[in-house]
């Protein structure tokens, strides 16, 4: 299933979803359902940053911070 085309705050729902699960299978010991989790968390978590960057690219937010003294 591809993520790019969820809005952020599904997207954001579903990470909150399987990070609960990821909870379960920490204190069940499931080994291989942890990594399969957190797999997908972090393919979620990629989708949501690739739609926030895009956001600031449309709105043209300056991300970046100039540390040069101002010179008078």
């Amino acid at each position: 299933v591809s993520q790019s085309r969820y809005a952020l705050e599904e997207l954001q729902t579903a990470i909150s979803g399987l990070t609960s699960k990821l909870t379960f299978a920490y204190r069940m010991g499931n080994g291989p359902l942890i990594h399969q989790l957190n797999m997908a968390i972090e393919s979620y978590k990629a989708a949501y940053s690739k739609k926030m960057d895009e956001m600031m690219g449309k709105q043209k937010i300056n991300t970046k911070i100039s540390i040069e003294k101002d010179s008078q």
